[in-house]
């Protein structure tokens, strides 16, 4: 007789995306569809200057749509951008928004939206299913690979507190997301590596996350086998489009899965570090994984092994301190060597912030879902070895 107990419940949330090469044209007929009158482009200067932006605007010209251009945005964006976003969105009569540009880019118009139709501050929204209204339809054209263009999850800095806040609701799904992986081609190969290396830590800790599903784990383990094989050839070739496809599909998957998994302890703690230093997300997450992993093992060794496998690793027959260490090894391995790939620095801050930044991180949702319980002096512990 079937046993109903062993199947947990798990809700799977995605929009409705377009992936492949050329999916950026679509965004006029999106948009009009949509039933626009006149669109909102959140994007930023480096886009601009790539031209992404322009193809877009040329897409909206041929249906006829009237646009508004707001392009205040940084990397790590701050509530204020937000709420200066909202407003130019109100005063200029838009009822939709278009995204061209990386997770900053789009997290700052996920908030620009919901700001639009909640009429509060944005850090108002920080936490779990806070928002009451939905935001205005919002298409996306990601142009790094993150998985924020198809997930539930915006990150919005509050500058005051120096604190990265995350917001997660279903209400910042996008509607729909066009996934061009052409859009990847000038990408730098610093923020290849960054938003690579964040893919891969989405993948991961989706995977032994306490919320993760049969479908999520396919998808993630998929996603790391992609981002494993093909991210290091990309830093070393980022003008080859079937690397970036690649690249680009591993990232979609991670996105889902973390979407509908969430994430651990390397989040909460680069979300803690990114707050203080505001340096790129994904640089913080290589900092943080191996020490996350061997933090974690013990309470889910079989998934950790999983990865392993799921890599490259022979683990048959193995001791389990030696699958341990084996596991450990490779990925530390992976993220030291796209380090080197890209002449990343060593990470330095005071030791007195350490406690200030461990308190912090213990107050991400993401702690929730951590396969092992973490405290304060954990998270202060991994923040002494790892900085």
């Amino acid at each position: 007789m079937f046993d109903s107990s062993l199947i947990e419940l798990r809700k799977f949330v995605a929009p409705e995306f377009i992936f492949g090469n050329g999916a950026l044209k679509l965004v006029g007929q999106c948009a009009k569809n949509f039933g626009a009158s006149k669109v909102l482009i959140v994007t930023d200067q480096g886009i601009i200057r790539e031209e992404w932006t322009g193809k877009v605007i040329k897409c909206l010209d041929e249906e006829g749509l009237p646009y508004a251009l707001f392009s205040d945005v940084t990397p790590n964006p701050r509530a204020e951008e937000v709420m200066t976003g909202a407003k130019y969105y109100q005063n200029e009569g838009c009822n939709v928004i278009v995204a061209v540009g990386g997770g900053s880019v789009i997290d700052c118009a996920k908030g620009i939206g919901i700001v639009s139709k909640n009429h509060q501050n944005i850090l108002d929204f920080a936490g779990v299913d806070l928002i009451q209204v939905p935001g205005p339809p919002l298409i996306c054209v990601p142009t790094t690979g993150v998985g924020v263009d198809i997930s539930q999850f915006a990150v919005i800095t509050d500058i005051e507190k120096e604190m990265k806040m995350c917001l997660c609701s279903k209400t910042l799904v996008p509607d729909v997301s066009l996934i061009d992986p052409d859009t990847t081609l000038t990408l730098p190969v610093d923020q290849t590596a960054y938003t690579g290396i964040d893919a891969f830590t989405h993948a991961l800790e989706a995977y032994v996350s306490n919320a993760s599903s049969p479908l999520t784990d396919l998808l993630a383990l998929d996603a790391m086998k992609l981002l494993y094989s093909y991210l290091i050839s990309t830093i070393r070739e980022p003008k080859n489009p079937e690397h970036r496809l690649k690249i680009a599909l591993g990232s979609l998957e991670a996105g889902l899965a973390f979407s509908n998994a969430s994430l651990g302890l390397a989040h909460a703690l680069s979300h803690s570090l990114g707050g203080k230093t505001d340096l790129p997300h994904g640089e913080c997450n290589a900092v943080f994984i191996p020490y996350v992993v061997r933090f974690n093992y013990d309470a889910v060794s079989e998934r950790y092994n999983q990865i392993g496998e799921a890599v490259g690793l022979d683990l048959e027959g193995l001791s389990q301190y030696r699958k341990k260490t084996m596991v450990i090894d490779k990925i530390s391995g992976f993220q030291q060597e796209i380090e080197a790939l890209c002449k990343l620095e060593k990470i330095r801050i005071s030791k007195e912030d350490i406690p200030v930044l461990a308190r912090k991180a213990m107050k991400s949702l993401f702690i929730v879902t951590n396969p092992r319980p973490v405290g304060v002096e954990d998270a202060a512990e991994i923040f002494r070895k790892a900085i």
